[in-house]
């Protein structure tokens, strides 16, 4: 384990079940931590959990779901350590969105279609910040959408008037009203298209060098993380099988699974179709998870 002087965030032998007739151990023993300022990848196909950590270590799991045992701790800026899975009523209250906030995946499905974006950017500051006032909460308002490359006048426009990658832009804006140690981004490229993918992902690493935030990022496209992320952790079924440095992982992989997830991308240098390896690499996988 780092220095806890550069550790935010600790995750300590996390256990989550989803309650059924058979219970469902969505995540397993998973422990790992988040420095300050750098940004964590968190790589596995979909359905492995890594949504499911997401919304434990934010406190935002619902039922079925629940933590069956381990420990979340924030170590907050001020020196404070935050028992997170202890927290409840205000304590917990305070801890979402001011120490970490979430970008939730499917911006559309996020945001009310029925409410004006400067009302939901808005609604933020009125919970949070009740003694704000009305003309100072629409300021620091059009300030978040600034911040984000989307013009103030669109506070007044309806989610549906928004590109996918405007929408996207104004859940990074409200992520970070309250500017939060962490964020927490699950998906935040899913169903874009590639060019509005890249323009999302330089402004998130714009953002964190600008602000200093630390960063959970969220995806089964490790490529993409190879690229933005100081350090990568794999998850398989519910368990992180390995987590390194990007360099490391791209490098000098050690589990089957994060080798084979290495090699479902084609190189641009090698042939045409190969860039799959198959038999060997996929009886290891089965032998691990």
């Amino acid at each position: 384990m780092a220095d806890n002087k550069d550790v935010l965030l600790e995750v300590n032998d996390l256990d989550v079940v989803y309650d059924s007739a058979v219970p469902v151990h969505a995540v397993q023993h998973a422990t790992l931590h988040v420095r300050r300022g750098e940004i964590m990848g968190l790589a596995g196909e979909s359905g492995c959990g890594k949504s499911t950590l997401a919304y434990s270590v934010n406190r935002l799991l619902k039922a079925p779901g629940r933590i069956d045992s381990g420990q979340v701790l924030f170590h907050d800026a001020s020196g404070e350590t935050i028992d997170v899975l202890g927290l409840n009523g205000k304590a917990l209250r305070d801890y979402r969105w001011a120490k970490t906030s979430m970008v939730f995946q499917g911006a559309m499905n996020s945001l009310s279609p029925v409410t004006k974006i400067g009302k939901q950017l808005e609604d933020v500051y009125t919970t949070h910040c009740p003694k704000m006032s009305k003309s100072e909460r629409m300021d620091r308002c059009a300030e978040l959408l600034k911040i984000v490359h989307v013009d103030s006048n669109r506070l007044a426009a309806y989610p549906f008037e928004l590109s996918g990658g405007m929408r996207q832009r104004v859940m990074i804006a409200m992520a970070l009203a309250l500017d939060p140690q962490l964020i927490i981004m699950d998906e935040p490229t899913t169903a874009l298209d590639v060019v509005v993918q890249r323009e999302i992902i330089e402004q998130i690493t714009e953002l964190r060098n600008e602000r200093g935030f630390s960063v959970i990022f969220i995806t089964h496209d490790l490529p993409m993380l190879l690229e933005i992320t100081d350090r990568i952790a794999v998850m398989k079924n519910g368990v992180i099988v390995e987590q390194n440095t990007s360099e490391n992982i791209y490098w000098n992989a050690q589990h089957p699974y994060t080798k084979r997830l290495l090699s479902s991308f084609p190189s641009l240098t090698g042939e045409r179709g190969d860039f799959v390896r198959t038999g060997a690499i996929d009886s290891e996988v089965e032998g691990h998870v």
